[in-house]
């Protein structure tokens, strides 16, 4: 594998960086900015293959793939002056900074390659949604659990605009964790099982001949709690309230290109 630089060492960072080395092979040589410097220096320390750097610039002269995964409103900053040689692979992983602002900022004519990279990527255990199609890049993402390059950036801002409702996720479960807690569950109890209780359903999600609406029919029981909850509060009313906070979302991604 090639070597690789990460500028920006953020929770997305970390995770490619542990996903490279999460089952205990060899992995490439990776050069990290000073940027998060704690946690860079945290991951040097782990792994013997990660060094940290002393300037972005240094990162990339060190790197033949450079991600770029500062958040997008620190990139100006970030990345004034630095010069990116043609031959280097960029992968942008800033959310809703296309590659056309991306380049203005950088002056290269490097390749450069749009990534959704997930936190699961720790575990090599999801896939990454790529844009434009690059072998490389597509190579990189297999190796931590699946590249699925999309045929434009319209496709692209869809992925982008699902992978949006994460934090709601984890909100709603928080929000069932209160609520146990309301009714005199212990929080270190009411935590506990929530957390198992949707870490079971997520392995359940590895089953793939079955479709998410078979995987939903099959954990409920006619007349059941689980109808019972998902007819009175997840109704077609809130679905389309869902869509159409997606649909906004969309909007807004598409209009950044």
């Amino acid at each position: 594998m090639k070597r690789i630089g990460i500028i920006g060492v953020g929770e997305i960072g970390r995770a490619i960086v542990d996903g490279l080395y999460c089952r205990g092979d060899d992995g490439p040589e990776v050069f990290l900015s000073p940027r998060g410097a704690r946690t860079a220096r945290e991951l040097s320390e782990r792994y013997q293959g990660v060094r940290v750097c002393p300037d972005n610039q240094a990162v990339v002269d060190r790197s033949e793939i450079v991600i770029i995964a500062v958040r997008g409103q620190d990139r100006h900053e970030a990345l004034a002056g630095l010069t990116v040689a043609d031959d280097k692979i960029v992968i942008n992983v800033m959310s809703g900074v296309g590659n056309d602002d991306l380049r203005r900022t950088l002056a290269t004519d490097a390749p450069l390659v749009r990534a959704i990279p997930l936190p699961a990527i720790r575990e090599r255990r999801s896939v990454t949604v790529t844009y434009p199609s690059h072998p490389a890049v597509n190579s990189f993402f297999e190796h931590l659990g699946g590249a699925l390059p999309v045929a434009d950036e319209s496709a692209f801002n869809v992925f982008s605009a699902v992978t949006g409702t994460l934090t709601t996720h984890y909100s709603y479960l928080a929000t069932l964790t209160s609520w146990a807690v309301g009714h005199g569950i212990a929080p270190d109890d009411a935590d506990r099982y929530v957390r198992g209780l949707f870490q079971q359903v997520g392995r359940a999600l590895n089953d793939e001949t079955r479709t998410l609406h078979q995987l939903a029919a099959d954990h409920e029981t006619p007349k059941g709690n689980n109808e019972r909850i998902r007819t009175t509060w997840f109704t077609p009313a809130n679905a389309e309230a869902l869509k159409k906070a997606l649909d906004d979302l969309l909007t807004g991604l598409d209009g950044q290109r």
